[in-house]
């Protein structure tokens, strides 16, 4: 995927350095602009280290670092740094912006329940899922699934198509793959629970009903997983807290600020 960032970018070639340089070297570092959590750091050197670049790192992905801090340093052909440059910075911005969302969802929400955990969801960009799922990691998040290829998820379309819980969670435990179920009121959650599904999702819960579901499937079998989801941003998150396994988050990846960097000839 890098060398297709790269060439989205420079095309046949960066017009206007190939008008003004020959063959200069030059050496430059890129700099955080504001306090993050750090993430595509890895890629950011991959891509000067394509364009046949020296690279250095200071720091590693996941590290909380301060406003101007260098994070990369890169030596060799000048135009080579130009062209690598706005691919390596978006890659950085786009990634910490997940990566500082993250751990700030997942450090209040432990401080209430140092078990839960904070999970991405496929609502990603096309093309870019691999990098923005991990850089949750490197938050201090997880992936949740991947694709539809890695895991069961029931939800309330095939619900709907197949038309029962029973039918679905019947033939998906012909597999030898953990079941996870989507629910939207508590009665199908319980119904669920006694049918065996190993996580079930409470979609568009309120925090009480959360806390009453959470009980009464714990009762029928603790080790089911209850997964939160809906509705859920960094405001309201710790109201569910408590009462969770795991909570999804879509915004995660799909509603994040970007971190700004720089790069500087130096």
């Amino acid at each position: 995927m890098i060398e297709k960032f790269l060439e989205e970018d420079i095309g046949n070639g960066d017009i206007t350095s190939n008008l003004l340089l020959s063959d200069e070297k030059a050496e430059g570092k890129i700099f955080s602009k504001e306090k993050c959590v750090l993430a595509g750091l890895e890629e950011a050197k991959n891509i000067f280290e394509k364009l046949g670049l020296k690279v250095r790192t200071y720091v590693k992905d996941g590290d909380k670092i301060r406003k101007n801090t260098a994070i990369l340093g890169v030596k060799g052909n000048a135009k080579s740094i130009l062209a690598g440059e706005r691919t390596a910075l978006n890659l950085l911005s786009r990634m910490s912006g997940i990566a500082t969302l993250t751990n700030k969802i997942v450090e209040s929400c432990r401080k209430i329940n140092p078990k839960i955990k904070i999970a991405a969801t496929r609502k990603t960009t096309p093309g870019f899922r691999y990098y923005e799922k991990k850089a949750v990691i490197s938050g201090g998040g997880i992936s949740h699934r991947y694709g539809l290829y890695d895991k069961i998820l029931i939800k309330d379309n095939h619900i709907k198509i197949v038309g029962s819980i029973e039918v679905c969670i019947k033939r998906a435990k012909k597999t030898n793959k953990a079941v996870e179920i989507e629910v939207e009121n508590i009665n199908d959650a319980i119904k669920a629970a006694k049918l065996g599904a190993d996580t079930i999702m409470l979609d568009n819960f309120n925090p009480e009903d959360v806390k009453t579901t959470y009980k009464k499937i714990k009762e029928i079998n603790k080790n089911i997983k209850i997964e939160v989801s809906g509705g859920i941003k960094p405001e309201n998150v710790t109201e569910y807290t408590r009462y969770a396994d795991v909570i999804s988050l879509g915004m995660l990846t799909h509603s994040v600020k970007s971190i700004d960097f720089s790069l500087e000839i130096i």
